[in-house]
């Protein structure tokens, strides 16, 4: 693996990046993220389009806003608050599904090299999680990837790969110019006015509805279809996080107008 540490940009939640080799980490250990205050005070998480049938039992999926939006899961309606995840950033819920980019951290797979293609293993380290312990699990037998190693590489390769499957859908989506300006209004019992959030995108039902045949088949044949709906059931959730956070004593004040779902400082790792 390479040893050079990367320059690049780095993607929500990384402070730093560290290629994975032997030589510097082949004595350390890998334990358990106890805590991560910065993922306890997030609202609004990258998702990956294989993780929709999941997500949309629990959070709202949404598309943050611009040229090149991405679809989130929010786990809160404000910035900085969370109504999942407790202040350490560890699930109030222990059957809770985690998204898969708060279960690959610290790691990912980036490009050591402009002029390669080649991605490497790397790790932030300054997440806490590794170093010279005593317990955990170890990172290299000899100078081989350990087995937890191996299994840490195979996830972020599937992410990887996810990953590109949804930039896929999200050319597809723009392309479709089926997503529209956000907008949800909620009416709480005895409030004198509704909480409106903006500042995210969402699917015009309207303009889906007045598609042509063909290409409404189309977008059934490859599998567009069904992850629209997924995200337009997904937004019943809303009202569901609300009340959450309300009951969390994390409610908006009356005068609040939320504008929860910019996207995350999230970048390409390619």
């Amino acid at each position: 693996m390479a040893t050079a540490a990367p320059n690049q940009s780095l993607p929500l939640f990384y402070t730093a990046l560290e290629p994975l080799n032997a030589t510097q980490h082949g004595k350390m250990h890998i334990r358990r993220l106890n805590q991560a205050p910065m993922i306890g005070a997030t609202h609004a998480f990258p998702v990956t389009v294989d993780e929709f049938g999941l997500l949309q039992r629990s959070y709202p999926i949404v598309f943050s806003l611009g040229d090149n939006p991405i679809p989130l899961a929010l786990m809160g309606l404000n910035e900085g608050t969370n109504a999942f995840l407790d202040e350490n950033g560890l699930p109030r819920d222990p059957e809770l599904y985690i998204p898969a980019y708060l279960r690959r951290y610290p790691f990912l797979l980036a490009r050591i090299r402009p002029d390669s293609d080649e991605l490497s293993l790397c790790f932030d380290p300054n997440s806490g999680v590794i170093g010279d312990f005593s317990e955990g699990e170890a990172l290299f037998d000899g100078d081989q990837p350990s087995e937890a190693t191996k299994a840490i590489l195979q996830f972020c390769e599937q992410f990887e790969t996810a990953g590109q499957r949804t930039a896929a859908f999200m050319a597809e989506l723009t392309k479709s110019g089926l997503l529209m300006d956000g907008e949800v209004a909620i009416q709480p019992q005895g409030a004198e006015q509704p909480f409106v959030y903006r500042g995210f995108q969402m699917i015009d039902e309207e303009k889906l509805r007045e598609l042509r045949g063909d290409e409404l088949r189309k977008m059934n044949q490859n599998g567009m279809l069904a992850l629209i709906f997924a995200h337009l059931f997904s937004l019943s959730q809303i009202r569901d996080v609300f009340a959450r956070q309300v009951a969390q004593g994390k409610g908006p004040v009356p005068a609040q107008q939320a504008q929860p779902t910019k996207a995350p400082a999230e970048t390409a790792e390619a």
